[in-house]
């Protein structure tokens, strides 16, 4: 039975943190009280720097409030334990120093037997790094991941924490954006929607706001349509599109409805995009892990510059929901997934299994610590589908390859 235990949330938000947390803690407190629960603050950036939060009694009391809320109470950060550079660079730890080693060494003087991230594939594989290092170095701490990430890319995960709401959320966001396209003539309005390499979330956004509009009553003959409210293009990475012949499509779509709405993946076409910064000789931002800084491509708004030109649009808006849906509270869906995943996580502690929690794809969709070496991310949206078939179908939306 582990007498001591960390947690930590780490990368980008998603909306299961705190109910992650939360989860972790009541069931810790229901099946073992006598265990001592912290949180390292900011991530690997509070293991680092040995800064944490007791899990006192009046936490343990209303760990069942951390469902109602988004974002983490423990605060997250992006670092990388391999990077020793950024390590170095952010103050984490000193020069000559490596941050696995400082980390493990920080665990040991806390005397923590059981360390629980929750995080995406990146949290994830730097949890294994931290694992493989702890056993090469005769420590042996149980490390149990719970995967978190808006974009549900993480291989063999089937569903991953967060996913769901995000989307929900996403097109919430987008049905009060979408009457701006009264706000002028020939308006198109531009939904980028978080995704680096996998649609996931932009696809599922959309089919999640396609089916709210169903259940609306229009008023047709006076201006307020379906045609006006529906979508007219989805983007996602996965599948690649002729900017002309999407062009030539949402013309006539703005000629036919005097609007015209896509949803848009933060990295559809984001390389080529990147290709083209850099062969003007601009230097493209990149985070600790190497990933692109799709903020500073702006993704949404070169598409939108470029599409609204070809098709002679109005007036050109463009929106982003990422920020208002990764911080919402959990919807009923993602808190049954969480509690079902923090429910296992602390029976496998108690057993001393290591893994990242989750429905493994290659095992029938059983829900099972899965090892950290078969963890792997940017797995793929598959548009093949039936429910992303059956949106592209009912939007009309045509091959633009």
């Amino acid at each position: 039975m582990p007498k001591k235990v960390a947690l930590l949330t780490a990368g980008g938000l998603a909306p299961c943190l705190s109910s992650a947390v939360g989860g972790l803690i009541q069931r810790y407190s229901e099946i073992l009280p006598e265990t001592e629960i912290i949180g390292f603050t900011n991530g690997y950036d509070g293991l680092l720097r040995k800064n944490y939060i007791t899990v006192n009694a009046e936490v343990r009391q209303k760990a069942h409030l951390l469902h109602e809320f988004g974002g983490s109470p423990l605060g997250n950060s992006r670092v990388k334990l391999t990077n020793v550079k950024d390590c170095v660079k952010k103050g984490l730890v000193k020069e000559g120093q490596n941050p696995l080693h400082v980390a493990a060494e920080n665990l040991k003087e806390l005397g923590i037997e059981v360390l629980h991230t929750i995080g995406g594939d990146d949290t994830s594989l730097t949890a294994a790094d931290l694992a493989k290092y702890l056993h090469e170095n005769g420590y042996e701490l149980t490390v149990i991941g719970l995967p978190k990430t808006v974009d549900n890319d993480v291989s063999p995960i089937v569903q991953t924490l967060g996913a769901y709401t995000a989307a929900e959320h996403g097109a919430n966001f987008f049905l009060n954006v979408v009457a701006e396209t009264s706000a002028n003539p020939k308006m198109f309005v531009v939904h980028e929607v978080m995704g680096r390499n996998c649609g996931y979330l932009t696809a599922r956004t959309a089919y999640e706001y396609n089916e709210m509009i169903k259940k609306v009553s229009f008023v047709d003959s006076f201006g307020i349509s379906k045609d006006r409210y529906g979508i007219d293009a989805v983007l996602i990475p996965e599948i690649e599109y002729d900017l002309d012949k999407l062009a030539a499509h949402l013309k006539a779509r703005l000629e036919k409805n005097d609007c015209a709405k896509i949803f848009i993946s933060e990295g559809a076409g984001a390389s080529g995009i990147v290709k083209e910064l850099e062969s003007k000789g601009l230097e493209v931002p990149r985070d600790a892990f190497g990933h692109v800084k799709l903020d500073k491509v702006n993704v949404g708004q070169w598409h939108a510059d470029t599409l609204a030109e070809k098709m002679s649009a109005g007036k050109v808006l463009v929106q982003k929901s990422g920020y208002y849906a990764r911080a919402a509270r959990p919807n009923i869906k993602d808190v049954m997934l969480i509690k079902s995943m923090t429910d296992l996580a602390v029976e496998l502690a108690i057993k001393g299994v290591p893994g990242i929690i989750g429905h493994d794809e290659e095992q029938n969709g059983v829900l099972r610590a899965i090892e950290f070496t078969r963890i792997k991310g940017g797995k793929p949206f598959d548009p093949n589908v039936d429910w992303y078939k059956s949106l592209i179908k009912e939007i009309g939306q045509p091959d633009f390859k």
